[in-house]
This record gives C-alpha cells, sequence and structure tokens, in this order.
C-alpha cells in the first residue's frame, strides 16, 4: 500500500497549526479520495483547504464554548490510499488506518467524497458499538440511500443505505438534517421508513437560534446516549454558503442553523465526525472551505470543553 497511492497528500500544513499527531486525546486526518463523485470531482483536494482555511482561526479559541482544541489536538496527515484499484479497496485502506487511529484518538476525518463514511463506520463500529448498532447523524442535502448510483452499485450516494443494511447503524437512532434533492420517494424517504427522523431543508426554513429547539430536542431525545457517528456533508449548505461542491442543491441550510445544531449537539456521546464534498475549484472567495473549518473546530471545541481538561 505505501508504493501505490494518491499524490494529494498533506505533508505540511496541519489543521488549525496543530502538532503533529503523537499522543494527544484528538485527531484530524484527511482522506483525499473523491473517486467515488457522481458530478463534479475535486472532494481530494478539500483537506487542504480545510486545513489552510482553518489557519484563519488564529488561537483556536471558541466564542461559545471559551476553550481551543489546539493544545489536545494533533494531525495525522493524509491516510495513504490505493490509487485507481477502485472503490472496495480504496475503503478496506480507510477502515484500516481509521481503526488504528480510533483505537487511541477521537478523530475527525476531512474528506473527499462522501464515499467514505461507509469505511469510516465500519471501523467506528468495531470500537465504540461492538455489541449494538451506531446512532447517526447525518447532514447532507442528499438521501444518500439509492441502492445503485448511476449503475454503479457503491459510491457517494448509496453508502446510508449500505449502513443501514449492514447493521452498522441503527435505523431508529439514524437522523438525516437539510436534505431536498431530487429522487424517488422510496429513496428521500427510506431511513424515515426503516424507523429513523428526516429534517428537510423545508421543514428548516425561516428557522434559527431559539426556532430550532423543538427540532434538536427530538433529535437529543431520540438518539439518547447511544454512541453516535457525525458526518456532514458541505452541500447540506446552500450554494451560497458553500458553492464549492460536487452537487450543489438550492434551497439550503445556512452556516448560523448548522453551528446552532453542532452546539447543541456537544450533549450527546458524540464518537466521531467528518466532514466531506468540499471541492476548492468551485469555490468562491474560500467561503467553503472557511465553514468546513468552522464546522470542524466548532465539534472539536465542544468535545474539549466536555472533557473539562
Amino acid at each position: 500500500m505505501s508504493q501505490l497511492h494518491f499524490a494529494y497528500v498533506n505533508h505540511g500544513m496541519r489543521f488549525l497549526a496543530a502538532e503533529a499527531l503523537s499522543n494527544q486525546e484528538f485527531a484530524v486526518a484527511g482522506i483525499s479520495f473523491d473517486g467515488a463523485v457522481t458530478n463534479r470531482p475535486g472532494a481530494r483536494f478539500g483537506p487542504a483547504e480545510i486545513r489552510k482555511a482553518s489557519h484563519m482561526l488564529c488561537d483556536a479559541t471558541h466564542p461559545y464554548f471559551d476553550v481551543s482544541p489546539l493544545e489536545h489536538l494533533g494531525d495525522a496527515g493524509d491516510m495513504v490510499l490505493p490509487n485507481a484499484s477502485g472503490l472496495p479497496p480504496v475503503r478496506a485502506a480507510i477502515e484500516e488506518q481509521a481503526s488504528v487511529l480510533m483505537q487511541k484518538h477521537h478523530c475527525v476525518f476531512l474528506g473527499g467524497d462522501h464515499s467514505i463514511t461507509l469505511a469510516l463506520l465500519r471501523a467506528a463500529k468495531k470500537i465504540y458499538a461492538p455489541e449494538q448498532e451506531l446512532a447517526l447523524i447525518h447532514f447532507d442535502a442528499h438521501c444518500d440511500t439509492w441502492q445503485d448510483h448511476f449503475g454503479e452499485p457503491s459510491g457517494h450516494g448509496t453508502w446510508t443505505y449500505e449502513a443501514i443494511q449492514e447493521g452498522l447503524v441503527s435505523p431508529e437512532h439514524t437522523v438525516q438534517i437539510g436534505i431536498r434533492s431530487s429522487g424517488t420517494k422510496e429513496a428521500r424517504e427510506y431511513v424515515q421508513d426503516q424507523g429513523g427522523q428526516i429534517f428537510g431543508a423545508r421543514q428548516l426554513r425561516g428557522k434559527d437560534g431559539d426556532a430550532l429547539e423543538s427540532v434538536i430536542d427530538k433529535i437529543i431525545s431520540r438518539i439518547g446516549n447511544r454512541p453516535c457517528y457525525l458526518t456532514l456533508d458541505i452541500d447540506c449548505l446552500d450554494p451560497a454558503f458553500a458553492p464549492g461542491t460536487g452537487t450543489p442543491e438550492p434551497g439550503g441550510m445556512t452556516s448560523s442553523q448548522v453551528l446552532t445544531f453542532l452546539e447543541a449537539f456537544s450533549k450527546l456521546n458524540l464518537i466521531g465526525m467528518d466532514c466531506v464534498e468540499v471541492a476548492p475549484a468551485y469555490d468562491h472567495a474560500e467561503l467553503t472551505s472557511n465553514a468546513a473549518a468552522t464546522f470542524v473546530w466548532t465539534y472539536l471545541s465542544a468535545q474539549v470543553a466536555k472533557k473539562s481538561f
């Protein structure tokens, strides 16, 4: 594997200018892969741009949680992945490397396209929930529950369906937020039909701050204390806030809505996060990478604040 890998690997800049990963409690790792996209490519460059944008956060002291994750954070660089070998070997490599990281650290992964999340869930379940299924919070414009994607058996639009079918996540403890893309009713409502919950972008229009409390309360009540993985596709945001993504969908969430959710979800038993589908080539004024960096920083700050170091 070390001889066949993507060339788009970070060897220098680190998230929030953190130290290289050693024994820190929290870890950031890049997954520079976009071989499963179905529209515009380029998410393999997302990790580098998210890291670059994070340096604008200076000392990284969060204004809501009043902590900085820097002292407790290490950057593992980018995973080494097979090149041009197809999706199954890439996922196997991701799962292997993620498992090693998750054994020692609370991890945030920078994508990359959304196909990487299935491999991360496989690793997370073995480590954090071997006797039960994980809970899942899924921010996205797309349901990602197609049983195939444009004729391909697996990709960045099938992973949620696969995760439920494999028993990686509990359907009843799966929540989707921001869904709004076109798709058959069977796919759009799959999570709900399996017992989960969907808060589509239409339901969230005009809601922010206190107006989101009832939605947040329902999600927290549903998830409870079950180990929960959070995946955030940057296209959950309206393209006005995140133009730099492969499959933009008008009518999406605002940055402040997502931040409200992330701040409130600090109450949950979150065991890991990924932020995916940042495609810098289509960005404007670094809006998308700045949003992604802020979301990851907020997640990490919330987790550090909970620890009360």
